[in-house]
């Protein structure tokens, strides 16, 4: 069957759809109304003499033809994008957008000054930078790279570990006054905690190859890691919170530090890009700028926190 170059555009407007999960959202994301939208799919049907997709009022469903369809689909849109990405590469100096996404706290206390200077170097690259808690649906969103600490869990996505960040337990001086400081890993049950909910709530403690852990339950529980720290230096509980988070508020004497000679679990953290996106200079710059910047950043607060 030969490919006329409208069905080869109805194709990789299927393909969005089924990314973006409706015709309202694909329409929006490739710039087309939705009646355009729709027009391709009912030709590509109607050429291909199946239904690709169940619809209602509210939702879309592939079909088993559909799906082995979009499958063919997605390559021939990700050829295109690659192609696009190609021509950029051979541009002496990067330009274009980056949507990124990551953490309020990472983002606010690395990403965002890392990405300062990263204009200052690269200054024709738009940034667009939004700043949750929770996971963002890369491919839904048109995200370019996501910043996470956790694994891989978005089937056919990409990552690069960006780094490892030291995390340690912390209370107000006021909360260690009310309720004793901690001398040994197996008091930390009796005490109350600041639950970060998008964390494990067990912690793991190692020192001298014996493991201790943790269950870590608590009155306050949230979704944000800064309020996460911010309820812990109003004398709420204990955290376990990433150093590059503490060490500001240690050093000012609204946070104190306890069993700093045991080894806590620390924090992965990864870039996340859709399928093929690592063909992009720019986002090859920006991810290995990221890494390196981690790297400085992170010896120099470990270097300040083991010496204080």
């Amino acid at each position: 069957m030969d490919i006329s170059f409208e069905q080869l555009k109805s194709m990789v407007v299927f393909s969005h759809i089924v990314e973006q999960g409706s015709f309202s959202a694909a329409a929006k994301h490739i710039g087309l109304s939705r009646a355009v939208v729709s027009y391709h799919i009912k030709k590509l049907e109607q050429q291909l003499g199946v239904v690709l997709l169940n619809r209602s009022t509210r939702s879309i469903a592939l079909t088993q033809a559909g799906s082995d369809y979009y499958q063919r689909c997605r390559i021939i849109a990700q050829q295109a994008s690659a192609a696009n990405q190609q021509i950029e590469n051979v541009k002496n100096e990067p330009e274009g957008l980056l949507k990124i996404t990551c953490p309020v706290s990472v983002g606010l206390h690395t990403i965002v000054p890392a990405l300062n200077k990263f204009r200052d170097l690269y200054p024709k690259i738009e940034l667009n930078v939004m700043l949750t808690d929770e996971v963002v649906n890369i491919l839904k969103e048109g995200i370019d790279l996501a910043i996470r600490g956790a694994p891989l869990s978005d089937s056919g996505l990409q990552a690069r570990k960006l780094a490892v960040l030291s995390t340690c337990i912390c209370g107000s001086p006021e909360y260690f006054k009310k309720h004793g400081r901690v001398n040994k890993p197996s008091e930390l049950n009796q005490h109350n905690w600041v639950v970060y909910k998008l964390a494990s709530q067990k912690l793991t403690l190692e020192k001298s190859g014996r493991t201790y852990t943790v269950d870590i339950k608590g009155t306050i529980t949230t979704n944000n890691a800064s309020a996460r720290t911010a309820f812990v230096e109003g004398g709420h509980g204990l955290g376990r919170i990433p150093v590059y988070d503490a060490w500001p508020k240690i050093k000012a004497g609204q946070l104190e530090t306890v069993l700093n000679d045991y080894q806590l679990n620390a924090i992965d953290v990864y870039g996340v890009f859709p399928p093929g996106a690592a063909t992009s200079k720019k986002l090859r710059l920006l991810i290995d700028f990221l890494q390196q910047f981690f790297e400085q950043q992170q010896l120099s607060l470990m270097t300040n926190f083991n010496s204080a």
